[in-house]
């Protein structure tokens, strides 16, 4: 049974014990969160960072004070859980190695050119985003990943329609001048 109501509303409930308002809760913001980590996580990581994050939420759930809209505070533990993903990562020793079997070895390595172009100018672009200022990295996530419109950016920053668009102008140049074009 889905509850309705204002994601803060629906937080209250889940914080005295509603597990039904939880889970509409989890429904409503699964896919978006699932498209933010895609955003910056290797494919397959995605769905144990998702997890992750979402146990991470259940659990500060009662400390969700409502200061802010609860997709924002959401999206802070989300961010925090891919921060930690990389953490980690970074502590156990950087890239894993990927073993192919000798008979796809030729397949593999004649993939082709243009999966790899597109594949290079994906990491190209996460490094880049990795080193604008997190606000800039904030508007672009919410834009592509979270598929938002600027007034819908503008309601959840609490800024105006211009000053959004602005912002993402300046985050776009950004990654251009990280880029080099």
């Amino acid at each position: 049974m889905a509850f309705d109501g204002s994601d803060e509303s629906l937080a209250r409930q889940a914080q005295d014990g509603n597990r039904e308002a939880f889970l509409t809760l989890y429904n409503r913001y699964l896919t978006k969160v699932y498209n933010r980590v895609r955003s910056r996580i290797p494919e397959a990581d995605v769905e144990d960072v998702v997890q992750e994050a979402f146990i991470a939420v259940l659990r500060s759930l009662h400390g969700y004070e409502q200061r802010s809209q609860f997709g924002t505070w959401l999206y802070i533990i989300v961010n925090r859980q891919i921060a930690d993903f990389y953490r980690r990562r970074h502590r156990g020793g950087g890239r894993d190695t990927v073993l192919v079997p000798l008979e796809d070895a030729e397949r593999v390595a004649d993939s082709s050119l243009h999966d790899r172009n597109a594949i290079d100018e994906k990491v190209l672009v996460q490094r880049a985003l990795m080193k604008i200022p997190e606000h800039y990295q904030e508007v672009i996530y919410m834009r592509f990943a979270d598929k938002l419109t600027f007034m819908e950016i503008a309601q959840r920053r609490n800024q105006s329609l211009e000053a959004v668009k602005s912002l993402y102008r300046r985050a776009i140049q950004s990654i251009r001048d990280q880029i080099g074009g």
